[in-house]
């Protein structure tokens, strides 16, 4: 007797294979082992990368400050030069005691050890955000909240060189969680190791900016509000006394890593006011116009938040708005109550936009300075998503599954942009303003002057392929500490123009277009020049080889040339 096998039906097939991908997106495991592999990812890109990066024409000083900060320590207390050093005192050194500290002992390039700091800094960032993203929706949405701030020109990229705003972003994005575990644990109280982690990273956010204070003013505004909603003043009072150890930590750690702001410690204040109204010579991009940095609108920082984002992000915000509003008006008071745990989040967003809006403070570099909001903004694109994913999934599987490839596809578009601008993240742009080529002339690009780096490496290995009878002069529109490293034996760095052979200029510091030359060559991404070297050589000898016209790697950017004084025509590029 034969027994014929059965086939199983197509529909069969569709059942196990929906069956297999609802175990596996339940499995906690398995999610558990994609934030692991994520993080593994991240961090084998940082330590394959951070050579690439360009030096930041703040961080010479920067790095002096560091220096000067352990002299003090070192000489007991009375070398205070680090309290006079041009602003800088102004600002917490815990970044630059950091680094200043290691570079006797780490076998590394300065400015290299710099960037891998700055990007551990980043990593611990984005740890913060997994853990305050999953302790509000979940693991799932912490891997998108993560993925998506990874590749944000402006944290991803900028966690490099913003030696300054990335670490203190990371630390905020510390301070925020802990915030969020008290709001978490009430009606009861947080653990000791939960006030111990707030007082530390509170402490590291005041060591690096005294914009330390928005985490302080953020959680006296949540404890304040969940005494209202518990309706139990009581329940302040507890959390005062409960908190009282986490802000002795914080002063200690500030006192350490700035200790002018102690010395005495009404400086803490004289820091606030002193950056309240900022302000020197010096012009910024926003809409095309060039406005002094005292002139700028109160939607500066808003718009340059807006499309600095990537445009997954944008999305995600704009879906986020209104669920958030929904869900907070169907609460009972049992609900709202939970709901506490969004509040340091909701703070994190409204309170510099409200700022800013508000007090139109000096502001320059677009986001750069309030960097610190975009890991809770991401945060917010993340749950919006999410959210509206959930939407979908209630009303249809297909609607679902369209939701999902639509975000998915923008998430694509933002991560190949992100590596095509490589090492130059921070200067891209969202849609809304036509990406980088959109942006260029309009917002600001590269302010760093990052690419000083790559120019001078082109300059250098164009030149030791026909060394000259004596080194070349190179000028330079930026700090010489940016190129000098990087120029080798034949090239020498001159002040003065009219000598020059070389000039080296990133095209958003005004230099391009200044003196006559041709273009030797153009760094550029996706099609936007950001950078040049000019050769200068004509106005000083004959040449008997004729000059390169442009020896771009890019054929889709235009060659720039200096036809004379003030003249930057865009020229087509010979066949």
């Amino acid at each position: 007797m034969t027994i014929a096998a059965s086939r199983p039906t197509p529909a069969t097939l569709a059942g196990r294979l929906g069956a297999l991908v609802v175990h596996a997106w339940q499995s906690q495991t398995l999610t558990r082992l994609c934030s692991i592999v994520l993080f593994a990812g991240l961090t084998a890109w940082v330590l394959v990368v951070f050579r690439d990066y360009g030096i930041s024409n703040d961080e010479p000083v920067q790095h002096t400050y560091g220096q000067l900060l352990w002299q003090w320590y070192g000489s007991g207390f009375k070398d205070d030069r680090a309290f006079h050093y041009i602003n800088l005192y102004l600002y917490g050194g815990l970044f630059d005691l950091i680094a200043a500290g290691l570079e006797p002992y780490i076998s590394l390039p300065v400015y290299d050890l710099r960037h891998l700091i700055s990007a551990c800094f980043g990593l611990a960032g984005l740890v913060a955000v997994w853990r305050w993203t999953r302790l509000l929706a979940g693991e799932k949405t912490a891997i998108l909240a993560v993925a998506m701030l990874a590749v944000t020109g402006m944290y991803g990229g900028a966690m490099f060189t913003h030696t300054k705003d990335v670490p203190f972003a990371a630390t905020m994005a510390w301070s925020l969680y802990f915030i969020t575990c008290v709001a978490a644990a009430l009606p009861g109280l947080p653990s000791w190791r939960m006030v111990a982690g707030l007082g530390f990273a509170v402490g590291c956010a005041l060591g690096l900016r005294v914009g330390g204070v928005f985490a302080v003013f953020y959680l006296g505004l949540t404890i304040a509000v969940a005494g209202a909603i518990h309706r139990d003043l009581r329940l302040i009072l507890r959390l005062v006394m409960r908190l009282i150890p986490a802000g002795l930590i914080a002063a200690a750690v500030t006192a350490l890593a700035w200790p002018w702001s102690m010395l005495p410690p009404t400086n803490l204040f004289e820091a606030m006011g002193a950056f309240s109204h900022f302000s020197f010579d010096l012009s910024t991009l926003i809409n095309g116009q060039n406005l002094p940095i005292g002139e700028v609108p109160g939607t500066y920082m808003s718009e340059y938040l807006l499309i600095k984002l990537p445009d997954i992000a944008v999305a995600g915000l704009v879906a986020a708005i209104p669920f958030g509003i929904l869900a907070l008006l169907r609460a009972d008071a049992a609900r709202r109550r939970r709901q506490l745990v969004f509040l340091p989040l909701v703070l994190a967003l409204a309170v510099p936009v409200t700022f800013t809006l508000a007090e139109h403070p000096p502001l320059y570099n677009g986001i750069r300075h309030f960097l610190f909001v975009i890991p809770p903004a991401t945060i917010a694109a993340a749950l919006g998503i999410a959210a509206l994913w959930q939407a979908a999934l209630r009303l249809s599987p297909v609607l679902a599954l369209a939701t999902a490839a639509t975000a998915g596809s923008l998430f694509a578009f933002n991560a190949v942009t992100f590596v095509a601008l490589h090492p130059y993240e921070y200067v891209g742009y969202n849609q809304l303003v036509g990406g980088l080529k959109g942006a260029d002339g309009r917002f600001e690009g590269d302010y760093w002057s990052a690419t000083m780096r790559e120019a001078a490496t082109a300059l250098r290995t164009g030149i030791e392929a026909h060394p000259p009878a004596k080194p070349y002069k190179v000028a330079i529109c930026a700090e010489d500490g940016q190129i000098q490293p990087f120029l080798g034996p034949d090239l020498e760095l001159t002040e003065s123009w009219d000598d020059a052979d070389f000039l080296l200029t990133a095209r958003n510091v005004g230099c391009d277009n200044l003196v006559p030359g041709l273009t030797y060559r153009t760094i550029s991404r996706l099609g936007v020049p950001l950078a040049m070297v000019v050769d200068l050589r004509a106005r000083h000898m004959p040449i008997v080889e004729p000059l390169p016209w442009d020896d771009d790697a890019d054929p889709q950017t235009p060659a720039v040339s200096f036809n004379g004084p003030g003249s930057a025509t865009v020229a087509r590029k010979a066949p």
